[in-house]
């Protein structure tokens, strides 16, 4: 069976700031476990809370947090999903680095 290929992936999650401290860590908490789980060389980047360059659904924080990983191919998508369906995510987005 062939090797997986691996690539270099940097994303960024900005959580709804006016949740309670104990529930941005959580979703953070989340993300960054679950990247862990599926990734290697992991580096995250807490930036904290920030003012938003514009309102998203009425907010004007968020709480950013950068995270440079390495995996297969197929665990973005799923990064993605969870993104998606998670409730106090205000944005998200998954760029794979040129190798």
């Amino acid at each position: 069976m062939a090797e997986k290929l691996t690539y270099s992936y940097e994303t960024i999650f900005i959580v709804d700031a006016s949740l309670e401290e104990d529930a941005v860590k959580a979703l953070v908490e989340k993300f960054t476990g679950l990247i862990s789980k599926n990734g290697t060389d992991i580096q995250i980047d807490e930036w904290g809370k920030r003012r938003l360059a514009y309102e998203i659904n009425d907010k004007t924080e968020g709480y950013y947090v950068l995270v440079d990983f390495s995996s297969d191919g197929d665990f973005p998508k799923e990064l993605d999903r969870q993104y998606r369906i998670t409730d106090g995510i205000l944005r998200t987005i998954i760029i794979r680095k040129d190798s």
